[in-house]
């Protein structure tokens, strides 16, 4: 059997496990603050970064790792092994991919990268299965296509914290921001096939989550998936609210909870609060 080198970017949630792993290595992005730049999770913890965002001067930007960084990477893993499988933020969200796309044909190792549409907890549970169906022997083409059929049934909607962060960052066009400051609605914010969109607007923050959790009852009547995601900005009780709420009513369900991160909270705010899940993911 190949022998395979997984690797990923900072805004996976990392559990003991994928830590541990002897085969995983993790592709930092950074977050610029004042024209500083700090390595995702190594040089600046999300606490840090809410923290620093009172004090900028200037609006924070985040920053893909380089070509280089990748094609450094994938060189020295070269030695060790035979092919490549990088799982990485969507594509739609960041260059991260792309990098990682104009690495490969730098290199002399195949190198597959996959585009997991999304981020966090939900990109991280791909490439655990990623892992466990390449180790069960199957072949790395079957592998990736099963990911992204798993991918493709991906459901994730949030309440993001701060429309100002997410319109600023280029993630909500203008207008979308507009209604959502002056009307003072709650937009709920969805992904399609890795891009952002509003997916509806609601007159408060409560209304926002009872819509939000209709939408996860009527897909899991129909699904009966096994795993929920729930993502917060900085705040964990609010997460811990939603999954105590969803384990009382759903005992069968695993629900998980994972923070963004400090990239993907330049973005979004402290109080962001989100929930994803798969529904073919077995």
């Amino acid at each position: 059997m190949a022998k395979t080198a997984w690797v990923t970017d900072s805004t996976a949630f990392l559990d003991e496990e994928l830590k541990n792993h002897p085969d995983l290595y993790s592709v930092p992005l950074s977050v610029i603050l004042d024209g500083e730049s700090y390595a995702d999770g190594i040089e600046l913890t999300p606490e840090q970064l809410f923290e620093r965002l009172k004090q900028v001067k200037s609006p924070p930007k985040t920053s893909q790792p380089s070509v280089g960084a990748f094609q450094a990477l994938y060189e020295q893993l070269s030695k060790d092994y035979d092919q490549i499988v990088a799982v990485l933020l969507s594509g739609k969200l960041s260059g991260t991919v792309s990098s990682s796309e104009q690495a490969a044909k730098l290199v002399e190792i195949p190198v597959v990268t996959f585009d997991s549409n999304i981020l966090t907890m939900p990109m991280a549970a791909l490439l655990k299965k990623g892992m466990e169906l390449l180790e069960a022997g199957n072949s790395l083409n079957s592998v990736i296509e099963t990911l992204t059929a798993y991918r493709d049934t991906n459901e994730t909607y949030v309440l993001v914290g701060s429309l100002e962060q997410l319109h600023r960052g280029g993630r909500l066009t203008g207008l979308q921001f507009f209604l959502g400051s002056m009307l003072n609605v709650k937009p709920i914010i969805a992904f399609d096939q890795g891009a952002l969109f509003v997916k509806e607007k609601v007159r408060s923050e409560k209304k926002a989550k009872e819509k939000i959790l209709d939408y996860f009852k009527q897909s899991y009547g129909k699904h009966h998936f096994k795993e929920v995601y729930i993502l917060y900005g900085l705040h964990q009780e609010q997460a811990k609210e939603w999954q105590q709420e969803l384990q009382a009513e759903y005992p069968e369900l695993q629900v998980s909870t994972s923070p963004l991160g400090a990239v993907i909270g330049v973005h979004a705010g402290e109080n962001t609060l989100g929930i994803s899940w798969f529904n073919n993911l077995t």
